[in-house]
């Protein structure tokens, strides 16, 4: 499925099992492949931080790669 990153931005993301992580604020691309490489999540009040990489703004900074599904929320596959 192809989607424009725009109609991702704002998205709710959540784990597999359920718990919300927060909303697609952006993405990280490599320059050199052109590759997604990463998802910038504004993270949601109930989220522990500290349990997930973060940015200098305090966004999670998910793999683009585990991005499972996209339909009203995205789902993470992540651990």
């Amino acid at each position: 499925m192809k989607k424009f990153m725009t109609e991702l931005r704002g998205k709710t993301v959540m784990t597999n099992d359920g718990q919300i992580l927060g909303m697609i604020e952006n993405f990280v691309v490599d320059t050199v492949t052109g590759d997604l490489a990463h998802v910038l999540v504004i993270p949601a009040e109930e989220v522990e931080v500290r349990l997930f990489r973060t940015d200098a703004q305090g966004r999670l900074i998910l793999p683009f790669s585990e991005m499972k599904a996209v339909r009203d929320v995205v789902v993470m596959d992540v651990a």
